[in-house]
C-alpha cells in the first residue's frame, strides 16, 4: 500500500469538507492546524496498518467510502442513519488486531460504532463495540484480540450530535510488518533501507536528493544504507540550524514502551565543532523547543541528552567505524515513570534510569540524518544503517551477526 495514515509530504489545511452540504458539515475546530499538528494528526499509534484493495459502503452522500483512503483529513465518507457501514476488504485472509479511525468532526461528537470481522463477506463477528473519544479529529486506535479475517466492518450508530456517520480516514491493523515484506512478532517497524530507497521512511527534509542517498556500501548489515550529507547554508525547512533529515511518524504517546536499534558510522573527516550536532532525535508534535530525546556530537564527544538540558550519557566520538546503538525508553513527561536505558556496541552502558522522556501533552515522532548548528562550515558526512523498532529486546538483536566493515 503505498499510501498510508503516515504519509507527511503535503500540507494539510483542514478546511471543511468537500462534497454536499448537510448537517453533518460541523465547523472544525482544526481549520488552522499547522504541517506539524497535521502530520500528528495523521500518525496512527499503535497500529501496524494493512493495505485494502477496496473499500465499499451502505451508502453515502456524495462523500465517498474511498475518501478515508486518500491520507487526507479534509476529505471523508459520511452517511446520514444509524446503521451505516464501511466494509474493506483486504485481499486475502490476514490476522487483525484492531482498526484506527480518524473521526470527522472527532473534537465535536462522539460516535458509537461496532467493528466486525468476516472471512468471506457473508457472516460478520462484531469484534469491539464502543464510542470514539469525542475530543480529537486525529487517528484513534482501538485495538481487539487478533483474529483472521478477509474483510472488517465499521458500523456507526450515530453519534452525540445527530445521526450521520462520518469518518475522514480508517485502516485495519494487523501483525508488525518488517518493512521487507517478511512479518515478525514485536517487531513495530523496520527503516533499514533495504527496500534499496526511503520508501519506508514517512517524509524527508532534504535541499536535494543526494544530500540522503541510498548506498550499496558502506552498509553495515544487508545491502543498504543511508549516506546523509550537510553542507552549510542547507536549510530544507526555513529553520534553525543546517539539516538533511528522514523523518518517520512514529508517534510515541505517554505509557508507550519500545525497543530501538541503528547504527551510526562519522566519515573519517567529519567535522570537529564545539557546537551541537545532532545525529538522531525524537521530535516533539510542539512546534519549538529542543527535542525530548537526542543524540549530538559536541566537540569530540558523543551525548544523549533529554529534555534540552539533561545530559544522561556520553562517550568518546569514534570516526570511520560503526557504532551500535540499542536505545529503551518508556514514554512518559513523569520522571517517577519514564526511564532510558542504552546499549552501546554491545554494551549496557547506561543502565535504566528515571527521567521524564517526553512534554507534556505531545506526542514524539523520529528523525534521523544531520541537523547542525549553522555556524559549522566543513561538510558533514554520517551514515545510519539498520534501524529497527520493537516491543522487546530480543526484537531488535541483530538476526546476523553484524559486517566489521569500516
Amino acid at each position: 500500500m503505498k499510501k498510508t495514515l503516515l504519509l507527511v509530504e503535503a500540507l494539510l489545511v483542514l478546511a471543511g469538507a468537500a462534497g454536499c452540504g448537510n448537517a453533518d458539515d460541523l465547523a472544525s475546530a482544526d481549520a488552522s492546524l499547522t504541517t506539524g499538528t497535521a502530520e500528528d494528526a495523521l500518525t496512527a499509534s499503535n497500529c501496524t496498518q494493512l493495505p485494502t484493495s477496496s473499500v465499499i459502503a451502505s451508502g453515502h452522500d456524495g462523500n465517498v467510502p474511498d475518501n478515508t483512503r486518500d491520507d487526507r483529513l479534509d476529505t471523508r465518507w459520511s452517511n446520514l442513519g444509524k446503521g451505516s457501514w464501511l466494509d474493506y476488504d483486504l485481499g486475502s485472509n490476514k490476522t487483525l488486531s484492531g482498526v484506527t479511525i480518524a473521526w470527522h468532526s472527532g473534537n465535536q461528537r462522539a460516535s458509537n460504532f461496532v467493528v466486525s470481522t468476516s472471512l468471506d463477506g457473508l457472516t460478520y463477528t462484531p469484534v469491539y463495540t464502543g464510542k470514539s473519544s469525542g475530543t480529537t479529529t486525529s487517528a484513534e486506535t482501538y485495538a481487539f484480540a487478533a483474529r483472521t479475517a478477509r474483510r472488517v466492518r465499521i458500523t456507526v450508530n450515530g453519534n452525540t450530535l445527530n445521526d450521520w456517520a462520518s469518518i475522514a480516514e480508517a485502516r485495519p491493523c494487523g501483525a508488525a510488518s518488517s518493512g521487507t515484506g517478511t512479518t515478525t512478532p514485536g517487531v513495530v517497524w523496520r527503516g533499514d533501507f533495504e527496500t534499496g530507497d526511503r520508501s519506508q521512511w514517512s517524509s524527508t527534509q532534504m535541499v536535494s536528493s543526494d544530500r540522503l542517498q541510498v548506498v550499496p556500501s558502506p552498509a553495515r548489515e544487508g545491502r543498504y544504507a543511508i549516506k546523509v550529507t550537510v553542507k552549510q547554508g542547507d536549510n530544507p525547512i526555513s529553520a534553525s540550524g543546517n539539516r538533511n533529515e528522514l523523518v518517520r511518524m512514529t508517534g510515541e504517546k505517554a505509557g508507550d514502551e519500545f525497543f530501538y536499534r541503528w547504527s551510526t558510522m562519522f566519515a573519517s573527516d567529519f567535522p570537529s565543532a564545539k557546537t551541537w550536532q545532532i545525529f538522531t532525535q525524537w521530535h516533539h508534535s510542539g512546534c519549538c523547543g529542543s527535542p525530548p530525546m537526542e543524540f549530538y556530537v559536541n566537540g569530540e564527544t558523543l551525548y544523549l541528552r533529554a529534555n534540552g538540558s539533561t545530559v544522561v550519557w556520553s562517550a568518546p566520538l569514534v570516526r570511520g567505524q560503526w557504532q551500535d546503538f540499542i536505545f529503551h525508553v518508556k514514554w512518559s513527561p513523569d520522571a517517577k515513570v519514564g526511564f532510558v536505558e542504552l546499549y552501546h556496541n554491545g554494551q549496557l552502558v547506561l543502565p535504566k534510569r528515571y527521567i521524564a522522556t517526553m512534554y507534556s501533552g505531545t506526542t514524539n515522532y523520529l528523525k534521523l540524518g544531520l541537523y547542525r548548528n549553522s555556524t559549522v562550515a566543513p561538510v558533514g558526512i554520517v551514515y545510519h544503517d539498520g534501524f529497527i523498532q520493537g516491543r522487546t529486546l530480543q526484537d531488535v538483536r541483530p538476526a546476523t551477526t553484524l559486517a566489521t566493515a569500516q
